[in-house]
């Protein structure tokens, strides 16, 4: 057997499944989700877009930084994300493209960039209302 085949075939083994990238992205803090776009299963932290997973045909969307999304993209089945891969969001075409272990550190560390982001603005946004009172 070629050894891309095995590769997917073990890829298929270890990959997660829809059910059980759901369980890991709401068990992060603050984590809700949302049906948008048809069959879209977006998760959110304080209403910004950490994960995405496809329902009817299952695939995976992404943050991640720039190092690892030039890395992802060479792979198969990984591209750039339709709207938003100049920001650095990866689609996996297939659950199977990534393994469990990867999957999960891949969303971690989506979810840790949008959340820091988050908070960054609310910080902003309270600073610049302060300055918009003082001036009245």
């Amino acid at each position: 057997m070629p050894p891309e085949i095995l590769h997917n075939l073990v890829d298929q083994e270890d990959a997660m499944k829809v059910g059980e990238i759901r369980e890991y992205c709401l068990g992060f803090p603050d984590a809700t989700e949302n049906l948008q776009w048809g069959d879209d299963l977006c998760f959110k932290i304080r209403g910004k877009i950490f994960a995405i997973v496809g329902l009817d045909n299952p695939r995976l969307c992404f943050k991640c930084t720039p190092e690892a999304f030039a890395e992802l993209i060479e792979r198969e089945d990984l591209r750039p994300a339709p709207y938003v891969g100049r920001y650095k969001w990866v689609m996996a075409d297939r659950l199977d493209a990534l393994g469990a272990d990867e999957t999960k550190e891949l969303i971690r560390q989506s979810h840790s960039m949008v959340a820091k982001n988050t908070k960054k603005k609310s910080v902003r946004s309270r600073g610049k209302a302060t300055k918009r009172s003082r001036k009245r």
